[in-house]
């Protein structure tokens, strides 16, 4: 079985996937949600606003059979009574229409979010291929919308049958009542129908979005190979990320390297570790490590003190202290003050001899604490 058939894309889909498919407007989205918020929303709407709409309608209804034989004859008060009774039914519906469309516009943001993809609208020739349409239709996609949609009829049609027998008296009562208690009724019951036709239809969207999160997940999960891929793209190849951090540290460590000749005094381990100090009175509050390093690098900063004539103090405590506490171009801790300050006044016993001649001093014996001397990082 190959590495990128179904069956091996187990990955759940990476941060870049979702977001490029939702460029292309692959989103989660469940129609039966929307038709479900719409439909309550009417209802909701019919329920707050069922009133105004009617005494609007029957205002217009009214204005329209009012008309005077005087009116009818002239040419412009026809259109002008048309142009008022829409601004009036529309009025009237305004409140309504804005509640539909306000669920129309919000249940996509409940599942997917809003999404606009001019991809999505591109035109591709494909969409127009018949073939390509009818495998759509008969594919296991397509049948299991055939399912839902007669599901959704017949628990519609179960609902509504079963809503007609039990109001079915009050269909027939309505031939007996006057006209204004008769549509005050026929309203009512229309009310009603929407509220219980739609609630059906809110099972249904129980059902169908996290059938559709899941589907849309399972849609867009990816293979381990695609997503090693994806990381070499974003992220760039393990081995040139590598080369880099190895070239990064060769640059560090050579501009570490100019410093060494500067420095006052390297103190070692004598072999495993190195650390370069430099202090100036007038621009340092306390000593600062310029160069540090183990094994290879601190055999290279000793090689370079020699060279230039920089004292080296072999002395393992203070060189792990100082290894593991400070980093490049840090003053050292005040715990290492004392300690530090013997070595300093030995460099300066020591420079003055190479000047001026003399007997050379004997190294110090620096004492650390062991807590800072044991602490190795390396």
């Amino acid at each position: 079985m190959s590495e990128n058939s179904s069956q091996d894309k187990t990955e759940q889909a990476t941060p870049k996937r979702l977001a490029d498919a939702r460029k292309k407007g692959q989103v989660p989205r469940s129609r039966e949600l929307s038709t479900a918020a719409v439909m309550l929303s009417a209802s909701a709407g019919l329920i707050f606003f069922g009133d105004e709409i009617a005494t609007g309608a029957v205002q217009v209804l009214h204005n329209g059979l009012s008309y005077e034989r005087a009116a009818l004859l002239d040419p412009r008060e026809p259109l002008v009574a048309f142009q008022t009774a829409i601004g009036s039914a529309l009025l009237s519906l305004l409140p309504f229409f804005a509640v539909v469309l306000c669920a129309a516009i919000c249940a996509p943001a409940m599942t997917g979010g809003w999404s606009f993809s001019l991809q999505a609208m591109a035109f591709k020739a494909e969409k127009l291929n018949p073939i390509k349409g009818l495998k759509r239709v008969f594919s296991a996609r397509g049948l299991l919308e055939l399912a839902k949609a007669l599901g959704k009829f017949g628990l519609v049609g179960g609902v509504a049958v079963a809503f007609l027998l039990h109001f079915s008296g009050d269909f027939m009562s309505l031939g007996t009542q006057d006209l204004n208690m008769a549509f005050s009724h026929a309203a009512s019951i229309g009310m009603k129908a929407m509220v219980i036709f739609s609630a059906p239809l809110l099972v249904i969207a129980a059902i169908d979005v996290p059938f559709q999160l899941w589907q849309h997940a399972k849609q867009l999960r990816m293979t381990r190979q695609e997503v090693r891929d994806e990381s070499k793209e974003t992220d760039g190849n393990p081995e040139m990320k590598a080369r880099i951090r190895a070239l990064q540290m060769e640059q560090a460590n050579q501009r570490m390297m100019q410093e060494v000749p500067l420095a006052d005094v390297v103190v070692t381990n004598p072999t495993h570790f190195a650390v370069a100090l430099r202090y100036d009175p007038e621009k340092m509050g306390a000593p600062r490590v310029v160069a540090k390093g183990a094994d290879l690098v601190a055999a290279r900063i000793r090689e370079l003190a020699r060279e230039n004539s920089v004292p080296m103090l072999s002395a393992p405590p203070l060189a792990r202290a100082l290894f593991s506490t400070t980093e490049l171009n840090q003053e050292i801790p005040a715990r290492l003050y004392s300690a530090v300050a013997q070595v300093l006044t030995w460099v300066y016993q020591v420079k003055n001899v190479r000047r001026d001649g003399g007997v050379p001093p004997d190294e110090p014996i620096v004492d650390v604490d062991d807590e800072l001397s044991n602490k190795d990082r390396s």
